[in-house]
């Protein structure tokens, strides 16, 4: 049995040590915020935060995370989540949306420790996430926006 704490709720799931966060928290949890993309950590779309820091959460196993708190996009922290999705849709940020919770939690991570980044500073920490519709102009237009909010 794995003790998590998962946007601030405690759960216990009887799984595989070594399943993956991501299908812990969408296939137990029901939290489908969280998204899979590639499978290898290599696009971004499975972000979520481990006692506040970004993981991918596609690789990580689950064993990672017993009794330590993680976050997804569904429990960001609205002083972050709140400055960055009104900053997106001032942007207009999104196209197709699929990675924008991956990208949003990258964005917080960056934010919470960095307020006031730098272009290098959001090329650096956005540079895992993949955006097939190439808004990332948009993207860091979007995360200096907030940054001006945060």
């Amino acid at each position: 049995m794995i003790n998590l704490k998962v946007n601030g709720k405690a759960y216990q799931a009887d799984v595989d040590p070594s399943t993956p966060i991501l299908w812990v928290i969408r296939d137990h949890l029901g939290l489908t915020g969280t998204k899979f993309g590639c499978g290898a950590a290599q696009c971004g779309a499975c972000m979520v935060h481990l006692n506040g820091d970004g993981i991918r959460s596609c690789i990580s196993p689950v064993s990672r995370a017993d009794g330590k708190e993680i976050v997804t996009i569904e429990g960001l922290d609205e002083k972050l989540s709140k400055p960055l999705q009104q900053a997106w849709i001032q942007e207009d940020v999104p196209q197709c949306g699929y990675c924008q919770s991956g990208q949003i939690m990258s964005a917080s991570a960056l934010l919470a420790g960095n307020p006031k980044p730098s272009d290098a500073d959001i090329d650096s920490a956005m540079a895992g996430n993949i955006c097939r519709c190439g808004t990332y102009p948009r993207i860091r237009a979007g995360i200096k926006r907030a940054a001006g909010e945060v």
